[in-house]
């Protein structure tokens, strides 16, 4: 698709009423139906509503779909997902937010044969993450992938290789850069409102329900279980390694908390603290406290990191009962100069100074004209208009790295001790036990390359 500017877009794709582009009232999100002038998406993973303590929550393919719909022309022309008992409620929704009635796969590879699409949405597993990806670039796709972007740390450094190979533009789907608010806080850290900065800190407060223990069964009908295994070993069917509680297992969701939701928190601390390199020592200690289930992964981890010019990272995960702390009282970060600290959220940030921690300048989101904010979808939309990756929030390069602190944490605690890793070489120094960890033993056909 060649791009066309925002000017002759708006130009020749709008009517005007009083200044504001209207759409045609037929075609929900729509200025244009013109190819030449649409970017269509292929949304991988469609998974919808779960409960949660919180009450019932949206899956992330639920989120996608809104998050495009928002979009003045573009559409999501296809859906893929490995369960097709999924489909029919999905297609309704995306006919209903779009005005057009989706094609539907279960093979992911069917879809990036399709020359008319020019965007993958991935909100799959973490397991397929990667592989998804660089075949998307491979095939001239143009892609937005969910967090952590990838299983293990070479899965990461072969995506970033992908994006920059192919010149695609790839974004990571770490929300907190999105936000406005968040951006100016930042922008103070860096200015060095509170000083020297010492010390950063990001704790994921998440409750988890057991998953209780669940035999395994016969596959569902409807259900393609070797394409949801993908990359990782066979495994026979159960439930409980399936829609969401794939988290808590190891071939499948293997930075625990720390990748879910945790990676928020390190991608905005990495963020303040200017830091484009991996940390040099990690110790990470944890693990699965008050359940008897199948669950295989932690529920409670802290991590200490630090980097070559010594600066302290703390990153800390329970998911068991536990207080309140910083502006959501579940995850936040904290960043410790010496003239003052700040504690940020996904939308604002507050600040404190001195030594009886006077109030200073709070931001949030919400204090901003809605015309002026934008989100990750938006972010990349624009980014694939104008073919300029340096625009994107989250490129995939800071997916990498954000997701490899995560990741650091994680093969600290599995080895049972410190570690010290040469961020250069993305390899940890003199430890062919930890190294085993960096990447894993793909099953056929599904392997990421080591050239891409």
């Amino acid at each position: 698709m060649e791009p066309i500017s925002r000017r002759e877009f708006i130009k020749g794709s709008t009517t005007l009423a009083g200044g504001v582009a209207v759409a045609p009232a037929f075609i929900p999100n729509l200025l244009s139906d013109s190819p030449g002038e649409r970017i269509n998406v292929a949304l991988i993973g469609i998974a919808g509503k779960r409960p949660s303590v919180r009450g019932i929550i949206s899956g992330r393919g639920i989120e996608h779909i809104n998050r495009y719909a928002a979009i003045p022309n573009v559409k999501i022309t296809t859906l893929c997902d490995t369960d097709e008992r999924l489909w029919p409620e999905k297609v309704k929704m995306t006919e209903d937010k779009f005005g057009i009635t989706p094609k539907t796969e279960w093979d992911f590879r069917k879809v990036l044969e399709d020359k008319s699409i020019d965007v993958v949405s991935i909100a799959t597993p973490d397991h397929w993450h990667a592989l998804m990806t660089i075949m998307a670039c491979q095939a001239g796709k143009d892609v937005y992938v969910e967090k952590p972007v990838c299983h293990n740390i070479y899965e990461g450094r072969k995506m970033v290789e992908a994006a920059r190979k192919y010149n695609r533009i790839v974004q990571a789907g770490i929300c907190y850069r999105d936000s406005k608010a968040v951006k100016e806080g930042i922008k103070m850290v860096h200015d060095g409102k509170l000083g020297k900065v010492y010390m950063a800190r990001g704790i994921t407060y998440r409750y988890r329900v057991s998953i209780g223990q669940i035999a395994d069964s016969p596959v569902p009908e409807g259900l393609h279980w070797d394409m949801f295994l993908g990359p990782a070993p066979f495994r026979p069917y159960n439930e409980n390694r399936f829609l969401y509680n794939w988290h808590f297992f190891w071939d499948t969701g293997a930075t625990t908390e720390f990748g879910n939701n945790g990676i928020y928190r390190m991608d905005t601390v990495r963020w303040a603290l200017n830091k484009n390199e991996h940390p040099v020592k990690i110790n990470c200690n944890g693990g699965k406290f008050g359940r008897d289930d199948d669950q295989e992964v932690p529920n409670i981890l802290v991590a200490d990191y630090e980097y070559a010019d010594g600066t302290i990272v703390q990153n800390e995960a329970r998911c068991l009962s536990t207080n309140p702390e910083g502006l959501t009282g579940s995850g936040d970060v904290f960043i410790y100069g010496t003239e003052g600290w700040m504690t940020i959220s996904p939308d604002g940030y507050k600040t404190y100074f001195g030594p009886k921690n006077e109030p200073g300048p709070a931001r949030s989101d919400k204090d901003f004209p809605k015309e002026e904010l934008h989100d990750g979808w938006q972010n990349l939309i624009d980014c694939v208009r104008s073919r300029t990756r340096d625009g994107l929030d989250n490129d995939i390069l800071e997916g990498h790295l954000s997701a490899a602190i995560g990741h650091l944490g994680v093969i600290s605690y599995r080895t049972g001790r410190p570690l010290t890793f040469d961020s250069a070489k993305e390899k940890f120094v003199n430890d062919k036990e930890a190294d085993s960890y960096l990447t894993r033993k793909y099953r056929e056909p599904f392997v990421v390359p080591e050239k891409v």
